[in-house]
C-alpha cells in the first residue's frame, strides 16, 4: 500500500502489527539492580515459555543473559511475587542469589563457577517454601529475605516471616538451618531494610482484612551482633494509613512513603519533605517495589506524579524536586542506586519500557538496557489522548483514549468507529500512557481503545481509590459505562459498536458490565473474578482472601450483596456475545469460577467462546497463548461489529 490515502471501513485497515509481534513485545524489564558497577535486571521471554531472564550490562555496554533457559528468575510470594534476586561483587566476582520460578527455591550463582546451587529446601506441603525481596549479608554469610511457608494444603495455611538463609548451602536440604528473624506476629511482611550502620532494620507489615494500600505498619528493630532482631516496634502507620515503602538515608535517618494526608508523600523521621497532592508511592502488589531510593549525597531519587509517574531527584533539605529530562513520561516502581547513579525503567507513548541510567551529578539520563527498537513504522503507533469525563454525581473519571490511527487509511465520513473500553486489573492499578502493541493491534486496524481509570484506581490520591470501598461492581461499572456513553454522545464512537474487556479485576468489571448495563455489544473477559461468595470462602489465595471486606463489605454482614453483584449469579442478565479466556493453573481466579458461570448460561443461546490455556496462571506469559487470545478477541469484534479482518482465524462461537 503506497502513501496515498485509502478509504476503508473501520476494522479493515491493513496493519503490520500482528498478534505474534504484539506477543513478542509483551512485558517489560523489571527489578533493576547494581552488581558492582554493572546494571542488572530481569526481562520477559514470551517465546521461551514466559520465563524471566536475568540480564547484565557489562562495562563495554554489551548486554548478556546471565542464566540460560530454563532458569526463570521469578518469585511467587503472595502469588504476585516480589523482588526475586539480589547480587554483589565478592572477591572480585559477581555473586547472585535468586528465586527460581519452577521450584521457588533460592539459588546461589557465580558466573563462570558452575551451575546455580540451591540454598533452600523443597517442601511437599501446600505451595512449599517461597522467598522474595532478598538482602545479601555477605559479612554474615547469609541472605535475609521474606519467607512464605505453607503449613497445610489450604490457601490460608501459610506462615510469613523475615528469615536468614546461609550462603554456604547448609539449608539446601535442612529447613532447620533457616533462621527466622521476625516473630510471625503479622500475616504479611516485606523484606528487611538495613540502616547504614548495620544496627537497625526496618520492614513493613500488615494483617487481614487490610490490603497494603489500606493500612500497613512500619516496624523497626535492633540488629544485634549475633544476627538476631530485638525490640521490634511499630514507629508509623496503622489501620488507616498505608506506608508503601521504607528505607534509610545515607546518614541513618528513616525514610518512608505514607498516605496519611490522602496522598503517598515522602517522610524523613516523621516529617514530610515534599508535601504535594501527588503520589510518591503506590499499591504494594509485589514485595520489594521501590518508588524512592536514597543517594549517598543525601538526595533521594523518586518516582512520583499524579495520574502518571516520572523520575525525579528530591533534595529533602529544601524540598526542591527536579525531574529527569528525556523522552520518558512514565516510570515503574523499580529503582536502584550506586553512589550518585540511579537506574530506573521508563517508557513513553512512542517507546516501550527501557532501562534508564541517571547521573545525578550531571543530570544526564541515557538508555543502558532493553533499548526500544521500532518493530514497525512508528506511524502505526497509537496516539493517546488524556481525558477526564464526568460520571454519576458529577464525579471525575480519568481515562486514556486511543482513537483509530493509520498512516494511510481513513474511514468513510459517514462511519463512526467501534471502540473497546479497557478495564484495568487490581482494581487499584491504573492505565499508564506507554507504547502498548496490544493497543496498537486494534487501533491500527481502525478500532478505538479507551482505558478507564475508574474510581478505585491509584495515582489520584486515597479518596479516589476509596470510591470503590464496598462499591466494587457498581462504581467501576458506572465509570466505564459513563466513558463509553460519553464517547458515543460526542460522536467519537459508534454507540452500536461498543465493547468492554478486562483481565483479573478488570475481568470482573467486564463481566459485571455485561450483566448490569446495555451499553456494550460484546465483551472479552480474561481470568476474571466471577463468584464473590466462592472467593470469600477459600476460593482464592491468602493475600486477597479478605480483600472483599473493603471492596464489597464483610461477608457475614452483607451476604446478599455477594450474590447480587456476582456475574455467576447474574448470568441470566447477559444477552450479548462474549469471549472468556482462562489459565488452567490460575490459583488467584481459579477456572472453577468460569465453569460455574458457563453452566448458568447453559441453554440461554448467548453466543460465546471459552478458551483455556494449560500451563498459564494469573496473567498470560507464553507467546502462543497471547497470540491465540488476541486473535480470538479481534475475531469476536469482527463478527459482532461486522468488520472484515483478513488473515485472522475465525473464533467459533457457541450458544
Amino acid at each position: 500500500m503506497g502513501d496515498e490515502v485509502h478509504t476503508l471501513p473501520y476494522g479493515s485497515w491493513p496493519s503490520p502489527i500482528d498478534a505474534a509481534l504484539a506477543a513478542a513485545h509483551d512485558g517489560r524489564p523489571d527489578w533493576v539492580g547494581f552488581v558492582g558497577d554493572e546494571v542488572w535486571w530481569t526481562e520477559p521471554r514470551p517465546a521461551e515459555g514466559g520465563r524471566r531472564a536475568l540480564v547484565r550490562r557489562r562495562a563495554d555496554g554489551t548486554e548478556e543473559q546471565v542464566l540460560p533457559a530454563p532458569w526463570n528468575v521469578r518469585s511467587r510470594v503472595c502469588e504476585y511475587g516480589g523482588r526475586p534476586w539480589t547480587g554483589a561483587v565478592v572477591d572480585g566476582r559477581p555473586l547472585v542469589v535468586f528465586a527460581h520460578g519452577a521450584d521457588q527455591r533460592l539459588y546461589r550463582y557465580e558466573p563462570g563457577r558452575g551451575a546455580p546451587r540451591p540454598l533452600t529446601p523443597l517442601s511437599a506441603v501446600g505451595g512449599g517454601l517461597r522467598w522474595a525481596d532478598p538482602l545479601l549479608r555477605v559479612e554474615r554469610g547469609e541472605v535475609w529475605c521474606v519467607l512464605e511457608e505453607f503449613t497445610g494444603d489450604g490457601p490460608g495455611d501459610v506462615h510469613r516471616v523475615l528469615a536468614a538463609v546461609p550462603l554456604d548451602g547448609s539449608a539446601a536440604e535442612d529447613r532447620a538451618a533457616v533462621r527466622e528473624l521476625s516473630d510471625g506476629a503479622h500475616r504479611f511482611v516485606t523484606g528487611p531494610r538495613l540502616a547504614p550502620d548495620g544496627r537497625r532494620v526496618a520492614w513493613l507489615a500488615w494483617d487481614h482484612p487490610r490490603m497494603p494500600w489500606e493500612g500497613t505498619e512500619l516496624v523497626v528493630a535492633e540488629a544485634a551482633q549475633d544476627g538476631t532482631l530485638r525490640g521490634a516496634r511499630t514507629v508509623a502507620g496503622g489501620p488507616d494509613e498505608s506506608i508503601a515503602q521504607a528505607d534509610w538515608s545515607a546518614d541513618g535517618r528513616l525514610l518512608y512513603a505514607s498516605d496519611r494526608t490522602g496522598w503517598w508523600n515522602l517522610y524523613r523521621d516523621g516529617q514530610a519533605v515534599c508535601p504535594r497532592e501527588e503520589e510518591f508511592g503506590g499499591p504494594l502488589w509485589e514485595v520489594g517495589r521501590r518508588w524512592f531510593a536514597p543517594l549517598d549525597s543525601g538526595l533521594i531519587a523518586v518516582v512520583h506524579g499524579r495520574g502518571s509517574a516520572v523520575l525525579g531527584v528530591l533534595d529533602p533539605e529544601s524540598g526542591e524536586l527536579v525531574d529527569v529530562a528525556g523522552p520518558w513520561t512514565e516510570f515503574t516502581a523499580t529503582l536502584a542506586v550506586d553512589g550518585e547513579r540511579v537506574v530506573a525503567v521508563g517508557a513513553s507513548p512512542r517507546t516501550a519500557h527501557e532501562v534508564v541510567e541517571l547521573d545525578t551529578r550531571t543530570g544526564r539520563a541515557r538508555v543502558v538496557g532493553a533499548a526500544h527498537d521500532d518493530a514497525v513504522d512508528p506511524a502505526y503507533y497509537p496516539e493517546p489522548q488524556i481525558r477526564t469525563f464526568t460520571g454519576p454525581d458529577g464525579r471525575e473519571i480519568h481515562a486514556r483514549v486511543y482513537p483509530p490511527h493509520h498512516p494511510v487509511c481513513t474511514a468513510p465520513a459517514s462511519e463512526l468507529p467501534p471502540y473497546v473500553v479497557w478495564a484495568h486489573g487490581g482494581p487499584t492499578s491504573r492505565a499508564p500512557i506507554v507504547l502498548d502493541l496490544d493497543i496498537a493491534y486494534f487501533t491500527s486496524r481502525g478500532i478505538g481503545v479507551a482505558e478507564v481509570d475508574y474510581g478505585g484506581s491509584s495515582g489520584y490520591g486515597r479518596a479516589y481509590r476509596e470510591r470503590l470501598r464496598e462499591q466494587w461492581g457498581v462504581v467501576d461499572v458506572e465509570d466505564c459505562a459513563a466513558v463509553a456513553r460519553a464517547l458515543a454522545e460526542e460522536g467519537t464512537a459508534d454507540p452500536a459498536r461498543l465493547a468492554i474487556r478486562g483481565g483479573s479485576a478488570g475481568g470482573w468489571t467486564a463481566a459485571a458490565s455485561l450483566a448490569a448495563t446495555d451499553v456494550y455489544a460484546c465483551g472479552t473477559i480474561i481470568y476474571p473474578v466471577l463468584d464473590l461468595t466462592d472467593w470469600a470462602s477459600g476460593g482464592t489465595h491468602d493475600f486477597e482472601s479478605r480483600y472483599l471486606d473493603s471492596l464489597v463489605g464483610p461477608a457475614d454482614e452483607v451476604p446478599a450483596r455477594y450474590a447480587e453483584r456476582s456475574p455467576v449469579t447474574r448470568a441470566d442478565d447477559i444477552a450479548v456475545p462474549f469471549l472468556l479466556l482462562q489459565g488452567l493453573d490460575d490459583v488467584v481466579c481459579p477456572p472453577a469460577q468460569c465453569e460455574r458461570f458457563l453452566a448458568r448460561l447453559n441453554g440461554r443461546r448467548v453466543p460465546h467462546a471459552y478458551l483455556t490455556f494449560e500451563g498459564e496462571g494469573h496473567g498470560f506469559r507464553r507467546a502462543e497463548t497471547m497470540v491465540r487470545a488476541l486473535e480470538a478477541e479481534l475475531s469476536l469484534y469482527a463478527q459482532v461489529f461486522g468488520l472484515r479482518v483478513p488473515g485472522v482465524p475465525r473464533l467459533e462461537l457457541t450458544g
